[in-house]
């Protein structure tokens, strides 16, 4: 049996190494001074490259029937998402649309569909700078995509009228409808 001071010395050098390893391996996870850590960089830098931009992920979609009834509601989603978009957007809002449509791109259930797509946003990027801009960018892109399938193209000038928005102004409608019923 060990004397009672050597215990103590050897619990107290246990301590010292293990704070020695704790402070080297963290240390080993700090940036260098005026470098952010990659934590920090993530929040910091806003979404890119392969991410937003690479091919698209879901196969080809073979059932005709699915593959329209697919193409009418995601055009609703995105035209509903441009007229709800803000007027005067933030720097922040503006890249979160951006990205959102590439990654839409990407995502969407028709890897053909998607990949077509994919060609129309690389020669015409989102507009991202007004609630006007993205939605007359969203009609265009859509007589594009309706061009390529032989349907007829939309007057882009109507965009407002086509896609409910659910903006304030129809509420007061269906209100006053709804009196005029009871």
């Amino acid at each position: 049996m060990a004397p009672p001071g050597i215990k103590g010395r050897f619990l107290v050098f246990a301590l010292f190494v293990i704070a020695l390893f704790l402070f080297v391996r963290l240390e080993s996870h700090r940036a260098p001074p005026g470098q952010l850590s990659p934590i920090e960089q993530a929040k910091k830098k806003p979404a890119s490259g392969p991410s937003l931009t690479g091919h698209a992920i879901a196969p080809k979609l073979g059932n005709a029937t699915a593959k329209a009834e697919l193409g009418r509601a995601a055009w609703k989603v995105l035209h509903t998402t441009f007229a709800r978009f803000p007027e005067k957007p933030t720097p922040d809002e503006k890249e979160a649309l951006r990205s959102y449509v590439h990654l839409f791109q990407r995502l969407y259930p028709c890897g053909e569909c998607a990949e077509h797509f994919g060609k129309v946003l690389a020669k015409y990027p989102p507009q991202v700078s007004s609630r006007s801009a993205a939605s007359m960018w969203g009609c265009m892109v859509h007589n594009i995509v309706n061009k390529r399938l032989k349907k007829p193209e939309f007057n882009c000038e109507n965009i407002g009228d086509a896609y409910d928005c659910g903006c304030g102004d129809d509420d007061t409608k269906d209100t006053s409808k709804k009196e005029e019923g009871a």
